[in-house]
């Protein structure tokens, strides 16, 4: 069970993914820079204790029609090894120190804590609160054995796309061989029924209006 501190960061998350947004393809918001403001997502636990996990939402500023991204983050004690490209930033933590701060969908931790909850064996947590489930997020777990609770995964590649980032994972003790984790980049509003994919994950965020949406965190898909 992760520890949540709630301490200043400096720089803040915030501040950090107003850097980091430009630098992605996917990003099509505003000439003058994002303005990124929280407004939703859930974490996951890592089984060693040692890397924070969190899916976090941001709308691009305040304004009617802002649109919302996903940024998966994890949040190490010292730099994962081979990942430079993946870094979002370094922040000194109030208590934990100097912390670096990657995009998750690179993270063979977070990659592999998605396919647990996909399988159904790891649990959504809130965002802000020690052990507490989060009960808003709903998992699709695949038909047809596509994704097994008894099977785990292995990041073995990571392939951007306009919208989304695929994990490409090797399943171990399953029949699906290879699939992609597809993390939606940029959220839409869908109806649960309406995510494609093997399998998904369902969240909420907030829109500038006070409203809030629902759709596709993230789907499984097949690797063509």
């Amino acid at each position: 069970m992760a520890v949540i501190h709630h301490v200043p960061m400096q720089p803040t998350k915030l501040e950090l993914i107003a850097t980091w947004l430009p630098t992605r393809d996917w990003y099509t918001g505003r000439t003058e820079g994002p303005e990124p403001v929280k407004a939703g997502g859930f974490r996951l636990d890592d089984p060693a204790g040692e890397v924070g996990i969190e899916f976090m939402t941001v709308t691009d500023g305040t304004e009617e029609g802002a649109l919302a991204y996903l940024v998966p983050m994890t949040y190490r004690g010292a730099p994962l090894e081979g990942a430079e490209h993946a870094l979002i930033g370094t922040s000194e933590h109030g208590v934990l120190g100097t912390r670096w701060i990657y995009d998750g969908a690179h993270d063979p931790v977070l990659v592999g804590q998605l396919y647990a909850l996909l399988s159904g064996r790891a649990q959504a947590q809130d965002q802000s609160l020690d052990d507490t489930p989060d009960r808003t997020v709903s998992v699709f777990p695949a038909e047809g054995g596509a994704v097994s609770g008894a099977a785990s995964a292995e990041l073995v590649r990571v392939v951007e796309g306009s919208d989304h980032t695929d994990a490409v994972v090797r399943v171990r003790g399953g029949e699906a061989g290879e699939l992609a984790l597809r993390v939606r980049r940029v959220l839409r509003d869908a109806d649960e029924g309406d995510a494609p994919g093997l399998g998904r994950v369902i969240a909420e965020w907030r829109l500038p209006d006070g409203s809030t949406a629902r759709g596709p965190y993230a789907v499984v898909e097949p690797v063509l």
